[in-house]
């Protein structure tokens, strides 16, 4: 037990820059204290003792603003940052390394006794500020849930998870269709996924203008080839140039009309 409360303790050291020492972390770090006693009404739980595993979790909500069911499954290195109003369900699991933000509600969706009701958290996800996560899914290791986001479906390992509701961000595909509409004076992120016909026709666009950007910049280089082909005493691009720039006609053609 003691070497559980260290280590949580050291975690809190590690993560948080605001905290100052170990005397510091120890009195005054609800999240630790909510550990600490989810670790006696946990083990209160699994000896049967279920009414005492309640009432040391009913204490535990009381001075520490954290909710969090003896029966949960929550592992080594966990930090509850400040978390005011965090909801942790029965059949949640909390990963090695996750860190949980304040009003946090890892929440069920089904009235079944005996079914997996509440969420698996992988190892190291974070789940942001007033964040909801309901279902009993499993959050990829290393997943982002954004702040406020409401989450009902599984996050895949590495990915973010934002809006409300939720959708799941692609690194390398959203961050092109980001940075497109960027430059259109929005946010593509605010757009949602597939419940609106009319934001489905929006990411189409923006998936179309990111297309053409990308053929612009193929044109440019076949252009500046054939500067330099020009400048060499060339007269005119040899027949396959157009093939070796990795240009099709029938796309240009597009960009011209």
């Amino acid at each position: 037990m003691f070497s559980r409360i260290r280590a949580d303790a050291q975690t809190i050291l590690d993560r948080d820059p605001a905290a100052r020492g170990w005397l510091e972390v120890l009195t005054c770090y609800p999240g630790l204290h909510a550990l600490f006693f989810h670790r006696l009404a946990h083990a209160c739980w699994g000896a049967g003792l279920y009414w005492l595993g309640r009432f040391l979790s009913h204490i535990s909500r009381h001075l520490t603003g954290i909710e969090i069911h003896p029966a949960a499954k929550i592992g080594t290195g966990v930090f509850f940052d400040h978390a005011m109003g965090v909801v942790v369900g029965e059949t949640a699991e909390i990963g090695d390394g996750c860190t949980i933000y304040q009003g946090v509600t890892l929440g069920g969706t089904s009235l079944y006794k005996g079914t997996k009701r509440h969420p698996t958290l992988g190892r190291d996800v974070v789940v942001g500020a007033g964040a909801k996560v309901l279902g009993g899914f499993t959050v990829g290791d290393g997943a982002k849930i954004g702040s406020n986001a409401v989450v009902t479906k599984p996050v895949p390992a590495g990915a973010t998870a934002v809006g409300n509701p939720a959708r799941i961000i692609e690194a390398k595909t959203d961050a092109v269709r980001e940075e497109v509409a960027s430059k259109m004076g929005f946010s593509a992120y605010g757009v949602t996924q597939n419940d609106d016909p009319l934001s489905q026709a929006m990411r189409g666009l923006i998936d179309y203008a990111a297309e053409q950007d990308k053929q612009i910049a193929l044109l440019w280089q076949a252009l500046e080839k054939l500067a330099a082909q020009s400048s060499n005493g060339n007269d005119c691009m040899p027949e396959d140039a157009a093939k070796n720039a990795h240009l099709e006609i029938e796309k240009l053609n597009k960009l011209i009309d």
